[in-house]
This record gives structure tokens, C-alpha cells and sequence, in this order.
């Protein structure tokens, strides 16, 4: 059996390549978004700084199983406790935080930027002096090679940094150069008591390095540094040292984890589908060959095992040879996210043998399936079929797939539904809405036949009445062949109803996101710090700048409130409370803002009875490192669905986040103001670091975060909808080629090729009309819910350029993949193409 089905792979290659390419592409796509999952779940980093320890001890990176979004210090007294533990030769504490060289007062730019180090913590990556001397008092320091050079600095002349927002002169001890590792940052090593003073930790560290007596056992040494910090540390080790060095990296797990779920089960959905479609019309095309077959004395159970063996071949080879694309097209899509910014490129793909598996069982069994159902028909065809084929070829209900086709549909609404009327606005909106829209394309795929009879019925009149005899050959072929039009029908609903759904969901998105943001901020003027932070005296020195209204430092940061029923994930902002009803559009309900000073919180009237708290009462909470606090609440202010979050004291909250200063500071003017933005520039240029934009560049910045995301989005969604592409061509192709002696035998009739062509292009009218309106009802299941939710309306939000360059895409397909090669069949003489067939 094996001998015949190589032999009907030999000389049916041609039909075999369609659902070769739907296997191979599919195990492929699904094998790329596997290796994203496995990175997003792992979340490794190979050490850089770090690149000479066995072990990293750092801060808990995670409260109450969600990661934190800052950096979580240790007690600078567990290094003595690491050091005692068995195996450790040396342990080493770091700390790290931003230092900017400056050259005639403006941070030198590179391409990488600078942090401050304790210079015990240059044996860690290691750092090896190149000249001079180790730093021995607080005012010096040692330079990396690279900015030694860009400042043609030497030893024993003066450097200026920019340190927490303040300019200090330091004197130049040595310069040392990187000797391993891969620290991409250039770094400035002071003393150790001098750094742990510029970190404004009060004395706490960031890590500790520990490197190992020669011959030590990694587990053995791990185990005992654990017995000696407890719970009061995380202990890191092999590829996962490195997420040490990148404090509030494990939030973009959740991410990464979110747009692989989401896309991934889509695609799971979508190959399995394509697979099982292209192998099944392949079958079906194949009817007359199975009857003659049996006819010559072949058993079902012997045809059977033919295409079982037909189909093994081709799964096996095709998932062997998508093993490498498909490692590749995950890489791809990690590359996009990390060009975007979504996570750091420190983090490491990782893609092992589970998403190869996951790829492999999905094209296997979207192949057995489809041999299963359409392979079991083929095989009982009976020899007298093949004289009467399009009467088998017409057959194709059945009460299993009715009741799948329901069971889709079902789901697709049903999430529709849920997404209009219990999910609130968030990330995980999308993971709901875009769903809906594949389980019901898929659903109506199953009883496309059915529709598309009743569609054509509907279309007789006018198609008659506009085609003429082209109309009326079409007509008739869609009549007594409604289930071929309804296999080319059914991968085109797919790529409109996912293609729309999708982009219009993420314009939605953007709109909807851009407006609140903007409509959030009341200030004119934003002061920007690269540096690391804006000292404290610097918002008054805006106040008193002439004609400023109000100014308000802002930091921006996450943190986890413990409500009644568990922790809720919050967006929190510091903000100055002299300036803040000025900057931001926040409409106070009852309390007033004036009160965010020490331990304080403001937030929505709707939160507070979320949470069960009211003016004057204490809110249990957690910042972003982690830290316990209980603010008083001192405000309350209007819900805002779309821009939700907390407010507190900038002054409280930034000693929180990793750099420990605002980087952002609002300016509203007062009105008819003249010369502001000159006044504000100026003062700008005196702090290093600092920079003036107006404040349409924070919605740009919000607009580019968003667009982080977009890049990924359509990254991903263009391989779904490419693959739904290949899937349509190849459908259309394959059943274009099945008919040509078809075609031969109409033009032996007196056709000419201009009216075969004519009623190939009304077939492709047909079939672009059912799958537009199927596709768009599909479509409708997430576009609807997700615009209610978001917008409020049942419209989405973008350009309707969007849906027409979709549905003309689909028309290019359409015509492209049945007329181009309807017209190279008919180039040869219409008896040599009967005679062919």
C-alpha cells in the first residue's frame, strides 16, 4: 500500500503540492507562535554585567504571582550571610543606577547609555583596569573605556556627571575596560560607600553577585545560598541571572503570554481548518479515480489505507522541513517585539521541542481528521459514481457536520456576547473578541454549501439579467456544483472575516486610546528627563518661571491594590499636589487633591466602592517594588473608563520606582502667556539632561506606546491572513485546474474562450459577493462588541479604506487564482486538453 500511495505522490504531484503547502505553511506559523509562548512562559536572560557569577541574588520580582514593575532592593546585610554559605569564594553587592557623563553640560550620547556601579562590582562581568588606579575616595571615579574615549579622558582629569537629578564633578582615577561579558551599557565606578549614596536607596543594593570556590556544584552551592537569604531574596541561576540586571522586565511577560494565546489559538483554529479543507477537496476531486479503483476489485478498507499512507507522507515531510522556517518565523515575531519595545532584547528566544510538537500534532491531526471524513467517503464511492459525478460531488450534509458547524457558531456568538456584556474594558478585551470572529467563520465554512445554494437562488435575477449567457452557464454550474463554489467560497470568508475583525479591532483601539489620553492632559508644556530624574528643586524652579500657571512632577508606575476580593492591577501616578487639578482632568466627586501630600491616595469614585473605602479611610496596597503601604484616601474623582488610575504624591511614589526621581514634569500657562516656551527652554538647557516638548508629545508617546503593540499585532495578523491567502489561491487553483476538460469540452460545443472566461468572471462575481456578505457577518461578531465596549457605538472606529482594500484584495485572489490560469489552460487546443483529463 505504501508502493501505491508513493506512486499516486509521483504522478499527482502537481494536486498534492496545494495541501503540502497548507500543511508545510501551517506546521510552520504554528511552530513560530509556539516558540513565542515557550519564551514568554520561560523569560530567561543570559547574564551581561553579570557574566561572571554562578549565582545572582536579587529581590522577590513578583507579588502575589504578578511581576513587579520596579526594582525590588535587598538588605545590604545578606552579603555576609551569602558569603558564609558553602562553596561561595566571594559575594559581591551591586548597586546600579543612572550616571550620565556630561560634556559641556550635556550627557554625552552613544550607543549605549551610562550607569553608576560600585567598583567592587567591576569582578562580576569583569571590568579589569586599563589605567590608572581604583577609585579610593568618594570624589572619584572609574570610566569604561568607551567613555573614556569619547571624552578624551585620562587619568587625574575632572569628569561632570548627572547623578539623581544633580551635576558633581568627580576626578578621573582610571579607566577600565570590559574584559567578558557582553554589557551593552557603558558604566562608571565609584567607590562602594559612594555609590550606595548616589543609589538614594537608603543604604539597601540591588544584587548580589556570588562567584564560586573552582569545582563547586551549581545546585549544591544554590541550595545553600537559599538556606542563608530564606525568603528574603530570589536566588537566580544559568540563563536566568540575567533578569537581575533588568528590573520590571517579567511585566512584559503577561504580554508576550496575552498576544500568544490569543493569535496562537487563532492559528491553531485557521491551519487546522486549511489543512483540513485543501486535503478534503483534493478527495473529493479524486472521486472518479476512487470509483475506478474499485471498480478493478479495490476494497474500501485497501483505498482507505492508500490515502492514510498518501497523507502520513506528506504530514511527516511537511512538519520535518517547517521545523527550521518555523523556528525562524517565531524569531521573527520575537524580533518585532523586541524592535518595538514591547520587552527587552535582553530577554533570549527560547522555542524548545514543545512548540515543534504543539505544530506537528496540529498539522497530523488536522490532517487525519480531514482523511478521516473525506478519505471515508472517497472510499465507499461506488464505481457507478464516476459516471455520475456531479451528483456525488453535490453531497455533503450530514448531522455531525451540522452539529459542528453549530458548535462554532455557537461559540463565536457566545463570545460576542461575552465580550459585550461581561468583560471590561483591558487587555484581555481583545482575547474574547478577536476569537469570535474565526469560530464563526469556521461555522458557516462547514455549511457553506447550503448558503451558497440559497445565495445563488437569490442572485439568479439580476446575474441573468446583467451577464446574459456567461450569467446563465455560471448560474447553472453553481447550481449542480454549489459544494465546489462552496469549497473556493469557504477560505475567503476566513481571510475577510479575520483581516477585518482584526484590524478594525486595533483602530478602534488607537482611536479610542489617543483621544482619551489626550482629553486626560489639561497641561501645555512637558519637561522631559533623560538623565534619570528631575531633582526636587526643579519643579519650583518651573513654578516660579513667568508665566506658569501650575506645575506637577508626574511619575508613572503599576502597583497592586488588596481589595476585599484579592489583588487588582493598578496604573498609579505621582503627581505634585500644588499642581495637579491644573495639569490633569481629574473631576473631584468629594475630598480634595490639594491633600496628596505624605502617605495620601486619590482615586475613582467607582474604584472606592470597589475596593469599600471612602474619604479619610486607609487603602491597603502594594507599589510597584513591592513595598506595603496604607495612603489615606483623600479624594475621590469622576470614573474614566479609558484612562484609569490612581494618584498619589510624586514624592511618596517615585522612591518606589527604579531610578527614584519624577522623569516628567507638567506645565500648564497662564493664559495669553508670552515667551513661555522660550522662558521654559532656556531653563531646560541649565538642567543636564532635560528637554521641552509641548504636551501633544505625551499623547505621541502614549500613541507610540500603543503602536508597540500594533507593530505585533499586524505582524501577526498579516501571517494569519497570508496563510488564509495561500489557502484561498490554493483552492482556487486546484479547482480551476480540475475543470479544463470542462472547459474543452464547452469550447468542442461552439464556446469561444471569451465566453468560457466570460462565466469563469461571473463565477468569481458569485463567489466574491457570498464570501463578502459571510465574511462581513463574521467580522461583525468582533467588531460590533469590541466598539460597544470601547467606543460605545456599533460602528469601529478607521478608515473605511481598511475594509475596502480587504474585500480587494480578496477580489484580486479571487480572479487572479481562476481566470490566469483558465486562460494558460485554454492556449493549447480544446481536444489535446479533453484528451489530457
Amino acid at each position: 500500500m505504501w508502493a501505491l500511495a508513493f506512486r499516486t505522490l509521483k504522478f499527482r504531484r502537481t494536486s498534492f503540492i496545494a495541501t503540502f503547502l497548507a500543511m508545510f505553511l501551517g506546521a510552520a506559523i504554528v511552530i513560530g507562535c509556539g516558540g513565542l509562548m515557550e519564551t514568554g512562559v520561560r523569560m530567561v536572560a543570559d547574564p551581561q554585567r553579570f557574566d561572571r557569577t554562578a549565582v545572582v541574588v536579587t529581590g522577590e520580582q513578583t507579588y502575589d504571582s504578578a511581576a513587579l514593575t520596579e526594582r525590588n532592593r535587598i538588605d545590604n546585610g545578606l552579603v555576609e550571610k551569602v558569603a558564609s554559605a558553602d562553596g561561595v569564594r566571594k559575594a559581591i553587592g551591586d548597586v546600579s543606577f543612572p550616571a550620565a557623563v556630561l560634556k559641556d553640560g550635556k550627557p554625552v550620547t552613544g550607543e549605549s547609555e551610562s550607569y553608576g556601579h560600585g567598583w567592587s562590582g567591576a569582578e562580576l562581568t569583569p571590568y579589569t583596569l586599563a589605567a590608572g588606579d581604583s577609585p579610593a575616595a568618594g570624589g572619584e571615579v572609574v570610566l569604561d573605556s568607551r567613555l573614556a574615549e569619547n571624552l578624551n579622558a585620562r587619568p587625574g582629569a575632572g569628569v561632570e556627571l548627572a547623578v539623581r537629578g544633580t551635576t558633581e564633578k568627580f576626578r578621573v582615577s582610571g579607566i577600565a575596560a570590559q574584559r567578558g561579558g557582553s554589557n551593552p551599557d557603558a558604566a562608571v565606578f565609584f567607590t562602594d560607600a559612594e555609590a550606595r549614596r548616589l543609589a538614594g536607596a537608603g543604604g539597601r543594593i540591588d544584587s548580589i553577585g556570588v562567584l564560586a570556590d573552582p569545582g563547586t556544584d551549581i545546585a549544591s552551592l544554590t541550595a545553600a545560598v537559599k538556606s542563608q537569604v530564606g525568603d528574603r531574596a530570589e536566588v537566580l541561576t544559568g540563563d536566568r541571572r540575567g533578569l537581575a540586571e533588568l528590573p520590571g522586565t517579567l511585566s512584559s511577560q503577561r504580554t508576550i503570554v496575552i498576544l500568544a494565546a490569543i493569535f496562537g489559538s487563532s492559528v491553531v483554529l485557521i491551519v487546522m481548518f486549511g489543512v483540513a479543507s485543501t486535503l478534503g477537496l483534493s478527495l473529493q476531486q479524486r472521486s472518479q479515480e476512487m470509483a475506478l479503483l474499485r471498480a478493478v476489485g479495490a476494497t474500501s478498507d485497501q483505498l482507505r489505507r492508500m490515502i492514510l499512507c498518501e497523507t502520513a507522507v506528506l504530514s511527516v515531510l511537511s512538519v520535518v522541513l517547517a521545523l527550521a522556517p518555523g523556528y525562524a518565523v517565531g524569531n521573527l515575531l520575537y524580533g518585532v517585539l523586541t524592535d518595538s519595545g514591547v520587552v527587552s532584547s535582553a530577554i533570549a528566544y527560547r522555542a524548545g521541542w514543545v512548540p515543534m510538537a504543539v505544530g506537528a500534532v496540529t498539522t497530523v491531526l488536522a490532517a487525519a481528521l480531514a482523511t478521516r471524513f473525506a478519505g471515508r467517503r472517497a472510499a465507499r464511492t461506488e464505481p457507478v459514481a464516476a459516471l455520475a459525478e456531479s451528483v456525488a460531488g453535490n453531497r455533503w450534509f450530514s448531522v455531525p457536520r451540522l452539529l459542528l458547524a453549530l458548535f462554532f457558531i455557537a461559540n463565536g456568538v457566545g463570545l460576542a456576547v461575552a465580550t459585550a456584556t461581561v468583560m471590561e474594558d483591558g487587555p484581555t478585551l481583545a482575547s474574547t473578541a478577536g476569537p469570535a470572529s474565526v469560530l464563526f467563520c469556521i461555522g458557516l465554512a462547514l455549511i457553506a454549501p447550503g448558503i451558497t445554494k440559497v445565495m445563488v437562488a437569490l442572485l439568479r435575477l439580476p446575474v441573468r439579467a446583467l451577464s446574459g449567457l456567461s450569467g446563465y452557464l455560471a448560474l447553472r454550474n453553481a447550481t449542480t456544483s454549489n459544494v465546489r463554489m462552496a469549497g473556493a467560497i469557504a477560505p475567503i470568508v476566513l481571510l475577510i472575516g479575520i483581516a477585518t475583525g482584526t484590524l478594525y479591532m486595533q483602530s478602534t483601539e488607537d482611536d479610542v486610546s489617543a483621544r482619551s489620553y489626550a482629553d486626560n492632559i489639561l497641561a501645555d508644556y512637558v519637561l522631559d528627563s533623560t538623565t534619570g530624574g528631575f531633582a526636587p528643586n526643579v519643579v519650583d524652579q518651573v513654578r516660579t518661571t513667568s508665566g506658569v500657571a501650575a506645575a506637577s512632577e508626574l511619575v508613572t508606575t503599576r502597583g497592586f491594590v488588596d481589595g476585599p476580593d484579592g489583588r487588582v492591577d493598578m496604573d498609579l501616578r505621582g503627581v505634585s499636589a500644588d499642581g495637579v487639578r491644573q495639569t490633569l482632568a481629574l473631576k473631584t466627586v468629594t475630598g480634595d487633591l490639594a491633600g496628596l501630600k505624605g502617605n495620601s491616595v486619590a482615586l475613582s469614585a467607582k474604584k472606592a466602592e470597589e475596593f469599600g473605602v471612602k474619604v479619610g479611610d486607609p487603602l491597603p496596597m502594594h507599589l510597584g517594588d513591592g513595598s506595603g503601604t496604607k495612603p489615606t484616601v483623600v479624594a475621590l474623582f469622576e470614573d474614566n473608563p479609558k484612562q484609569q488610575y490612581m494618584v498619589l504624591p510624586s514624592a511618596s511614589l517615585a522612591p518606589h520606582t527604579t531610578d527614584g526621581l519624577p522623569h516628567q514634569i507638567l506645565v500648564r500657562s497662564d493664559a495669553g502667556a508670552d515667551g513661555l516656551q522660550a522662558r521654559l527652554a532656556d531653563l531646560a538647557a541649565a538642567v543636564p539632561g532635560a528637554e521641552l516638548d509641548d504636551s501633544s508629545s505625551l499623547s505621541g508617546r502614549n500613541n507610540q506606546i500603543q503602536q508597540i503593540l500594533v507593530s505585533a499585532n499586524y505582524t501577526i495578523v498579516a501571517m494569519i491572513v497570508g496563510y488564509a491567502a495561500i489557502t484561498v489561491v490554493n483552492t482556487l487553483v486546484a479547482v480551476t485546474r480540475k475543470r479544463r476538460a470542462e472547459f474543452g469540452l464547452q469550447r468542442l460545443t461552439g464556446a469561444t474562450r471569451a465566453q468560457v472566461l466570460g462565466m469563469l468572471g461571473v463565477e468569481g462575481a458569485l463567489i466574491a459577493v457570498i464570501a463578502t456578505v459571510l465574511g462581513t457577518a463574521a467580522s461583525a461578531t468582533t467588531i460590533v462588541p469590541y466598539s460597544l465596549v470601547k467606543n460605545d457605538s456599533i460602528l469601529p472606529a478607521g478608515s473605511i479604506g481598511i475594509y475596502l482594500g480587504i474585500v480587494g484584495g480578496s477580489l484580486l485572489l479571487i480572479f487572479g487564482a481562476t481566470l490566469y490560469p483558465s486562460w494558460r489552460g485554454m492556449r493549447q487546443p480544446a481536444v489535446d486538453t479533453v484528451k489530457a483529463a
